[in-house]
């Protein structure tokens, strides 16, 4: 990390809100968890006395079989961002510029930044089709956040075989990508991939995610991964929650069902984005966000107000949650 990059850096924006009177549309998190976390975390809380073991194979195994990667190539860390900041520790230095796809998730630009090296923004619909050739670093989201859309497979694949022999090193942010059936590119050459197990099995604050990389990136991801990257229960729920697979199927489904529901009950007052992730971007258009935003809030629910993110200047976005707490977005939007 650069230090004199941290001097000028600052937070970033997020979703989420901590009023518990508040139903919460502005961060993606599944409402539901899966089936025994809760004795598995207890169960986890009683062996904490001890340092967990750094090897986290249990955990390794289980990240394997979710993504499709030999478990060799799986990199626990602290939640996905921790894997993105990791990755860029690793592949970027002052000077250095990396392609990011905007609008996307502010941490992307101010990750790089703290390293010293340039963001150079590309339309997130057009990041595919740009030449990765003299940047250190390409960045992909997939479902892109906030717009929604996952990127076709085979594109993305012949974006990560040009970023290959270009010298590019691809990271692709998968955070969505298992509310979708579209497989993982983990295990392409040249590239890392970072996960998180925040979002389809609805627990933040447990801070669980991983990085999958092969080659030498493996290797340099491993050596440089901090000592017990994993707390004990992060690491037993995590392998518990990714076995869950009725659990990821049934929540995919209703996802689906009740983006297609709320967008087109969105669509009668906004302008709502295509999406295959578990949330929906909507354009106010002449709409005050701000406005909107509050008015959702005194009705008692949280959205997410998306101008700050770049490029959108009217815009707010909203989680897809279970069919009643939808319907109580819908209703404090008058939709």
């Amino acid at each position: 990390m650069d230090p004199e990059s941290v001097a000028r850096a600052s937070r970033v924006p997020h979703g989420g809100t901590t009023d518990p009177d508040l139903l919460d549309f502005s961060a993606n998190t599944n409402p539901e968890r899966p089936p025994g976390v809760e004795a598995v975390y207890q169960d986890a809380f009683e062996q904490s006395t001890r340092y967990p073991d750094d090897d986290y194979r249990d955990f390794r195994e289980a990240a394997s079989a979710y993504v499709g990667c030999d478990s060799s190539s799986v990199i626990p860390t602290a939640g996905g961002l921790e894997a993105l900041r990791l990755a860029f520790e690793l592949t970027l230095a002052p000077g250095d510029t990396a392609l990011v796809p905007e609008p996307s998730f502010g941490e992307y630009e101010r990750e790089i930044e703290l390293q010293g090296a340039t963001p150079v923004a590309v339309s997130h619909d057009e990041l595919l089709d740009s030449d990765p050739t003299g940047h250190a670093v390409a960045v992909v989201c997939t479902p892109n956040n906030p717009t929604g859309e996952v990127a076709p497979r085979d594109e993305l694949v012949a974006f990560a075989a040009r970023c290959q022999e270009s010298g590019t090193v691809l990271v692709a942010d998968e955070a969505f990508l298992d509310f979708t059936s579209v497989p993982s590119i983990a295990g392409e050459p040249g590239t890392i991939v970072a996960r998180s197990l925040t979002k389809m099995f609805g627990l933040p604050g447990i801070r669980a995610g991983f990085a999958v990389a092969s080659g030498e990136l493996r290797d340099s991801l491993a050596v440089a991964r901090r000592a017990w990257s994993l707390s004990t229960p992060a690491a037993a729920v995590g392998a518990h929650c990714m076995r869950e697979t009725e659990f990821v199927a049934t929540t995919r489904e209703r996802v689906e069902s009740e983006r297609e529901r709320m967008a087109e009950r969105l669509s009668a007052r906004f302008d709502v984005s295509p999406s295959d992730a578990p949330f929906l971007l909507c354009d106010v258009g002449d709409e005050a966000v701000e406005s909107l935003v509050e008015q959702a809030r005194e009705r008692g629910v949280a959205i997410r107000d998306a101008t700050t993110f770049p490029t959108l200047d009217s815009h707010v976005r909203v989680a897809v949650k279970r069919p009643d707490e939808n319907d109580r977005l819908l209703g404090a939007l008058d939709v």
